[in-house]
């Protein structure tokens, strides 16, 4: 997933000092490829699989378990895990977000906080900042210089306002962690390709964040269906942007089934107006007797003649 990448600091090689102390446990089985077969040995690891981390996805993270193994849980952990109590995560969320970002355990917990007082002073709100780490686990991996890189590159980039801004991140917050080649390039997609206004563009990213991080040819699939076969204009497309995280298959099968009983039609200024909304949002049964006035089994037998 391309939000699942660490900061480069992350994947450091660990020191030589380091990498003795672990051998010199003699307690721990040397030959073990496992964390599981370290846990009777460690009060750390111990007490992390208590708290609900699962040693078997750390380990397959870039020496997150050596990591492990070099931390004590009184000296280095405690006080990660009162600093994540007090951002607001709560207790029953601690073991999966260690799972997902083991390396926050050795940052500095000064840096942690100065990354919080960031989003703080940018009027993040302190519900928000606890969704939002939870949601991307490397937010606060992140300097204060990248965060505020990232949001000035979506205000400006989208000419969104500053409320905007955030409101976008609130609900997409990997947008600050993922890399920005794929948001840039399908931005340039919409534009170049799609022919979007810039305008339009905003309001389409602003209604659906996800379509900054939708897969290129998925997006450019759906745009062709919708405006060059079912002939819908691009300030339709503006209006309910939501109909492009929609599969495909479901836009064409309900459409192709309009066009067989003479109701496909879009244009809102004619009576029997069907709304992109209804047409990918509703659940099937209700898409026939509503939109469709037929039967489920008249749907079932439509599709099977495809």
């Amino acid at each position: 997933d391309w939000d699942d990448i660490p900061p480069s600091s992350a994947l450091e090689e660990i020191s030589e000092e380091e990498a003795v102390q672990i051998i010199a446990e003699p307690l721990l089985p040397l030959q073990s490829s496992t964390l599981r077969d370290y846990v009777d040995h460690s009060e750390t690891l111990a007490k992390l699989v208590h708290l609900g981390v699962d040693l078997s996805q750390v380990e397959k993270r870039q020496k997150a378990g050596q990591l492990l193994l070099t931390l004590d849980f009184e000296k280095d952990i405690k006080k990660i895990l009162l600093f994540l109590k007090d951002v607001g995560l709560e207790d029953h969320q601690l073991g999966p977000f260690l799972t997902k970002n083991p390396y926050i355990l050795r940052e500095d917990l000064e840096a942690l906080e100065t990354r919080v007082a960031y989003l703080k002073s940018k009027k993040f709100g302190k519900s928000e900042i606890a969704q939002m780490v939870s949601r991307a686990p490397y937010l606060l991996l992140f300097s204060v210089e990248r965060l505020d890189n990232r949001l000035g590159f979506f205000k400006n980039e989208l000419g969104l306002s500053v409320k905007k801004t955030k409101d976008l991140v609130i609900r997409l917050p990997r947008l600050l962690t993922g890399k920005l080649e794929p948001v840039k390039e399908n931005l340039q997609v919409c534009q170049i390709e799609l022919g979007f206004q810039r305008n339009e563009i905003q309001q389409i990213v602003y209604k659906t964040p996800k379509i900054l991080t939708a897969s290129k040819k998925r997006l450019k699939q759906t745009f062709d269906y919708l405006h060059n076969i079912m002939g819908i204009p691009h300030h339709m497309l503006t209006r309910f942007p939501q109909v492009f995280n929609s599969k495909l298959l479901r836009i064409r099968e309900r459409h192709m089934f309009l066009a067989f009983l003479g109701r496909a039609q879009y244009d809102p200024a004619q009576p029997s107006y069907v709304s992109l909304d209804q047409l990918v949002s509703l659940p099937d049964e209700v898409f026939c007797t509503e939109i469709a006035k037929a039967s489920m089994q008249d749907f079932e037998n439509f599709l099977k003649t495809l």
